[in-house]
């Protein structure tokens, strides 16, 4: 037992039910996503989904008004996310994303989807109206949405770590890393990136590589990572790391590289590529050739989402300050490093790893306690932040090349 946790008694099941889409894939919650297309368009997408406040619609979107391949890119990817099951489009009217291309995206993946120009519906609270009546048709049409069996193997699950301290390398990375181990020996599909936080762990990284080709292609990312933020002249290493007790980026990458456990890793992703098979996948998160839209991502947020267009069903969140973010469309199940930091904000956090450093239990068994709340959450148990009504969301310009030959398996 882990003092301070509220396990559920006994093992979770091996099976349990989510949403089939018409492209094949399998969710683990039925999302109606209201999407704006440029910041002009937040406060309508936001009025509009107040009313269902604590239900199955979530609001994501892209601020900007000038065109980014790589927005483009990830929400076509997020839209037609398996937990996703339909969309609203909401446009100002004049901005420059392909409003058109993404709901021909995201018809074409079987999912109903709407569209909601302001300037063509008579205003702000014309719109909002509009925009309500929209989603609670939508939410009818998924309600018919389709349950089918799911098995572990099934699977998407990332990892981040956010505010981390002096304790998280000791315990609540490392037992995330054991848990994606017990979870890509079950046939599942784990995901884990910063790589800007790989930054002096590049030769361990080429150690596990699957294939040859694969080798070259994990050093040459955290190699760009280190040029990107030597540029900019800002490392991933913020204030609150240093007084939590980290002293380097080395002593951080470490902690932060625990997390992917010991399983061969089999690709390098780009944000918004589809892991091509089950294992171990790092996806590289800082922006390609030369620097023009700023810090590779702004706040961990933006590295959930991507994780999320890369398919992630769930993220393992692990933090040793404490952290409040949660995720729309995706459940966040955040675990504690510091049993100090679990003690003031229990609230917050699915998982006290921090009992570790008490002696009251071991990285086994938190690692054990780990891949047990994967399979409830994926069963359709909330998670802290979706409890308490978190559904942060944050999507940036960024510059984004294709995944090169040798980054992922072909068979």
């Amino acid at each position: 037992m882990n003092p301070g946790n509220s396990p559920d008694a006994g093992p979770a099941a091996a099976e349990f039910e989510g949403w089939l889409r018409a492209d094949g894939r399998k969710g683990i919650r039925n999302i109606l996503v209201v999407v704006h297309l440029v910041e002009c368009a937040h406060h309508v997408a936001r009025e509009i989904v107040l009313p269902f406040r604590g239900g199955n619609v979530h609001s994501i979107g892209f601020g900007g008004c000038f065109p980014n391949e790589y927005a483009d890119r990830m929400m076509r990817a997020l839209c037609t996310h398996p937990n996703v099951g339909g969309a609203l489009l909401v446009s100002l009217g004049c901005e420059s994303f392909n409003r058109g291309g993404l709901a021909d995206h995201i018809r074409s993946s079987g999912r109903p989807v709407q569209t909601l120009v302001i300037q063509e519906s008579g205003g702000t609270r014309t719109s909002i109206q509009a925009g309500q009546q929209q989603v609670t048709e939508g939410l009818a049409k998924l309600a018919r949405q389709p349950r089918v069996t799911m098995t572990v193997n099934e699977l998407v699950v990332g990892t981040i770590c956010g505010g981390s301290d002096a304790t998280s390398g000791l315990t609540a990375n490392p037992a995330v890393g054991e848990a994606f181990d017990r979870l890509e020996a079950a046939g599942a599909t784990t995901l884990f990136e910063e790589t800007g936080e790989l930054i002096g762990c590049e030769q361990f990284l080429a150690a596990r590589a699957a294939r040859t080709e694969l080798k070259r292609m994990l050093t040459v990312s955290i190699d760009k990572a280190a040029r990107h933020y030597a540029e900019l002249g800002h490392g991933s290493f913020a204030p609150g790391n240093a007084d939590g007790g980290l002293t380097t980026i080395e002593e951080k990458s470490l902690g932060a590289y625990s997390k992917s456990g010991h399983a061969p890793i089999q690709g390098l992703l780009k944000p918004a590529d589809i892991p091509p098979g089950p294992g171990l996948y790092l996806l590289d998160v800082v922006p390609d050739g030369p620097t023009r839209h700023g810090f590779a991502n702004i706040n961990d947020n933006a590295e959930i989402a991507e994780l999320m267009a890369c398919g992630a069903h769930l993220t393992l969140f692990t933090t040793g300050r404490g952290s409040v973010v949660g995720s729309a469309i995706s459940p966040v199940i955040k675990i504690c490093a510091n049993p100090v930091t679990y003690a003031r904000m229990p609230e917050d956090m699915d998982i006290n790893a921090g009992c570790i450093l008490d002696g009251h239990a071991t990285r086994g068994e938190v690692a054990g306690e780990i891949y047990e709340r994967v399979l409830r959450t994926a069963a359709g148990k909330a998670t802290a932040s979706e409890r308490l009504g978190h559904q942060e969301f944050v999507l940036t310009y960024k510059t984004s090349a294709p995944a090169g030959p040798g980054c992922l398996p072909t068979g």
